[in-house]
């Protein structure tokens, strides 16, 4: 996933209802999130279905790694 672009990729929330389907293309052609703010904070974050899915893998690949390591440190190394 690129860097977020400070200029481009951070938009109020009424900007989004005006302009969904063009900034939903922008964060499919760019592969940047786009992040919303409401009120002048940031609200929530925008992204494509296949880096959210890269992520949300990643994320239970290390899990169950840091899982795996637990349990040999709790069972002192040794393996069933």
């Amino acid at each position: 996933m690129s860097k977020i672009d400070l200029v481009s990729d951070i938009r109020p929330l009424s900007e989004f209802r005006a302009n969904t389907a063009e900034l939903i293309t922008q964060v499919r052609k760019t592969g940047r999130p786009l992040v919303l703010t409401q009120h002048g904070k940031s609200a929530v974050v925008l992204l494509d279905v296949r880096h959210y899915q890269s992520m949300l893998s990643a994320f239970e690949q290390m899990h169950g790694l840091q899982s795996g390591a637990e349990v040999s440190i709790m069972t002192g190394g040794e393996k069933s």
